[in-house]
């Protein structure tokens, strides 16, 4: 492999499949974007969302009020690092910054129940060791928690009623294991509560005592085992197949602990919410939907009670069982365009943190003052997209060969579609943008990446392929053993139909994505390499073989899940399978220009897993673009290195479906971007890498 070149201008795989030109800089600083085909034109007339609009930190993001009411916080940019910041919820523009982080934004945050300090937690370069720190409210001091190397920590439970205690998870001791211990946030102390040698994960009540510990089965389903006075019972008074395990488990504890909540899709298709009486063990159900599953609650902030439920099809409808809620989502929906939400609740429940997004104007955040029946503005995430020419996005239900209902979203280019049908006037360009996971979903609403690509020119279609979540078990379990078989073949459909629909041009159709997203690129080029113009691969897996044997170690614990679900490489069948349905072995199938973007410290998807194909495709002769970054992991968490990738995804995609592409500038020289081999191009000018 050629040596890491660092490079200021834009790359592109396309490179050496494109014609020369030649542009001089002054020519590049000049243009607003690099127009280079019809879809450039088409929109030509459209402002340029600049990417650092899209991609670089938000004003604000994160805002919460302390459950006491007394303070707001939020995240927001301190030299160019998204870090912690408070306000008296009295004073709001009396602004406090706490935190000092200068490398990587701190990724997420809480307040201790008892309002004094609040939590966060930080890794390493994209590692996902994640330590848990503290900082006092009124001191300003900071303290690491758990100050231990090679250790990921996770919150285990929380309480109503013991505000100066939480219990964690610490994997110190055995990477695969997460102990349970209790963290007093006065004085630091850990005491540990539960060795573990073998549990996957723990329900805790009120009282921080444990109740429930849960493992993987021979089949691939859960067990539940009851914990009684800090012993696990020999047997599982639960357990689940594989084929419920996604969508069955133990939800929590009414604060009074009589009452224990579970989603449930055992005798059921999707996962309905129930509450088991924990004095007579009987079982009702709460809610359910016959189209997917029951997504998020609301509950009491004192007693804990559910007092709303989602479910989430095309797009997430609450639903109430308590009139007092049902009357303030009404009071709300009556003053806020789109969708919108509760992002945060004082404990006496009269102040919410409501989120808004207004689908085609940048995201806001509001204060609900409900007794004074007040709704003031909190701050605006990105104000510099207020007139930005957003497009709106359109739900849609794909059918698949075999008739399965794939719930899809696509975004049309700015003037394409003047009646708002959701097909254009003339067929556009199309990124499939594929999501990760691969258990996972794709939603409705505000989509940074479909605004970015839409606005240069193409069509960008999301699809939740057989597999994904939220859609109950039969939808998750059609994806069994099917990585680039049906899985693949439903994201074939997709593209089949929105040719055939009028939206997308056949021969301009490209495929992208992270993770599974990634690797269903690779599957693109490879196991149909006449169907896309062209591929962008973030952190995806090439080899299934290797992807399996380098699993982050507190994933041990679930690898029953991967086996039975991809191929087990215990079995001569199942490496076969993993074999077979690794783009790896089929690099020199490729025809169409590939770009692979790759954190260095990646734990989920090693380094390696874009190595190996980049090393394939040379041996084979066949060109690839790929970007390392040193400092990232499973994903690009900085935006520098995020909005650089994109400079440079955007200038690919404008060579191979003709979009525009915002000129490169120093977008890729601020970064910490490695080209690890191509070819650079900017608007026709092929510069090879050393």
């Amino acid at each position: 492999m050629k040596r890491h070149t660092r490079l200021m201008v834009t790359i592109g795989a396309a490179a050496s499949l494109a014609g020369a030109g030649a542009a001089t800089e002054g020519d590049r600083m000049n243009m607003n974007a690099s127009q280079t085909g019809a879809a450039a034109e088409a929109v030509a007339a459209v402002p340029l969302i600049p990417r650092d609009a899209l991609y670089g930190n938000p004003s604000r993001s994160g805002g919460r009020i302390s459950p006491d009411g007394k303070w707001l916080s939020w995240l927001a940019p301190y030299e160019g690092v998204m870090n912690l910041w408070i306000a008296p919820a009295s004073d709001p523009a009396a602004a406090r910054r706490m935190t000092s982080a200068t490398e990587r934004p701190i990724p997420q945050y809480f307040w201790a129940p008892d309002s004094g300090s609040l939590l966060y937690v930080q890794d390493k370069g994209g590692d996902e060791n994640y330590l848990l720190y503290q900082v006092d409210v009124t001191s300003g001091k900071e303290r690491t928690l758990t100050p231990f190397e090679n250790t990921r920590v996770q919150l285990v439970g929380a309480s109503q009623t013991i505000r100066d205690k939480v219990l964690v998870g610490i994997n110190n001791r055995d990477p695969r294991f997460h102990d349970v211990y209790l963290l007093d946030l006065g004085t630091g102390e850990l005491q540990q509560v539960m060795r573990n040698d073998s549990y996957a994960g723990f329900l805790a009540d009120d009282s921080l005592t444990l109740r429930w510990a849960l493992r993987q089965n021979a089949a691939g389903g859960n067990d539940m085992f009851e914990i009684t006075d800090g012993k696990v019972a020999e047997t599982p008074r639960e357990s689940t197949t594989m084929e419920d395990a996604l969508t069955t488990t133990v939800a929590g504890y009414t604060t009074d602990g009589k009452t224990l909540y579970w989603l449930d899709s055992r005798g059921r298709n999707t996962a309905a919410l129930v509450a088991e009486n924990t004095d007579t063990g009987e079982k009702r159900v709460i809610a359910e939907s016959d189209k997917a599953d029951i997504g998020g609650t609301m509950q009491d902030t004192r007693t804990g009670e559910v007092q709303a439920y989602s479910v989430y099809h095309t797009t997430n409808q609450w639903h109430f069982l308590d009139p007092e809620i049902e009357q303030a989502f009404a009071w709300l929906d009556e003053r806020l365009e789109g969708d919108f939400g509760v992002q945060s609740r004082t404990d006496d429940d009269s102040k919410w943190v409501v989120w808004n997004d207004p689908l085609t104007a940048p995201s806001k955040v509001y204060l609900y003052d409900r007794p004074a029946g007040t709704l003031t503005e909190f701050y605006s995430a990105r104000p510099e997209l207020v007139g930005a020419p957003l497009q709106p996005m359109h739900p849609r239900e794909i059918p698949a060969r075999d008739g399965l209902a794939l719930v899809s979203y696509l975004t049309l280019p700015p003037g394409s579609d003047p009646d708002g049908d959701g097909v254009p006037d003339k067929s556009v360009p199309l990124v499939l943008l594929v999501h990760g996971g691969p258990w996972a979903r794709d939603a409705y609403g505000f989509n940074r990446a479909h605004q970015w690509l839409a606005n240069r020119g193409y069509g960008v279609l999301s699809v939740n392929f057989r597999g994904s979540t939220g859609f109950g078990k039969d939808f998750i379990n059609a994806g069994n053993l099917e990585w680039a078989g049906k899985m693949h073949d439903d994201l074939i459909d997709a593209v089949d139909w929105a040719v055939a629909q009028g939206v997308a041009q056949k021969d301009k159709v490209a495929i992208m994505g992270g993770s599974y997203g990634g690797y269903a690129t690779l599957v693109g080029l490879t196991f149909t390499p006449e169907t896309f113009a062209c591929g962008v691969d973030i952190v995806g897996p090439s080899n299934l073989e290797t992807l399996l044997e380098t699993i982050p170690p507190y994933w041990a614990p679930m690898v029953k899940q991967f086996h039975e679900r991809m191929g087990n490489p215990e079995t001569p069948a199942g490496q076969q399978m993993l074999k077979d349905r690794s783009p790896l072995y089929k690099a020199a199938a490729i025809k169409k220009p590939l770009l692979i973007g790759q954190g260095a410290n990646d734990p989920r998807v090693k380094q390696s897993e874009s190595d190996q194909i980049v090393g394939a495709m040379q041996e084979a002769g066949v060109p690839v673009t790929y970007v390392l970054f040193p400092d990232e992991g499973h994903g690009f968490a900085r935006p520098e290195n995020n909005i650089a990738f994109n400079a440079v995804a955007e200038n690919f995609l404008a060579t191979c479906l003709g979009g525009r592409a915002e000129p490169i500038g120093e977008a890729v020289d601020k970064s910490t971007a490695e080209i690890v081999t191509g070819a650079v191009h900017v608007k026709g000018l092929r510069v090879p890498v050393e």
